[in-house]
């Protein structure tokens, strides 16, 4: 039963859903842990709303959002550029 699931095949399928699980897990840990609007104890239950804009704007903005904020939504800008260079002609 067991080689019926571990054919070769199979591999890049397993690969994909770890890699979903694995950012969903990483999400949800990042959320519980630094968001500012999720409140686990309960001394932050009873706090109710709270305005702490600089907070949550600290957590939107990111490592990863400031890096790719200015920079052209390529996967690869050397190929693209090689290719649509109408200068090299």
């Amino acid at each position: 039963m067991a080689n019926r699931w571990l054919r070769p095949e199979v591999y890049p399928l397993f690969a994909a859903v770890g890699a979903a699980v694995g950012i969903c897990g990483f999400q949800l840990v990042r959320n519980i842990c630094i968001n500012p609007e999720v409140r686990v104890n309960k001394e932050g239950r009873k706090a109710g709303v709270l305005e702490n804009f600089a907070e949550g704007e600290k957590y939107a903005e990111h490592f990863l959002r400031k890096y790719v904020r200015n920079r052209t939504p390529e996967i690869m800008p050397s190929i693209n550029s090689f290719f649509a260079d109408t200068s090299r002609n």
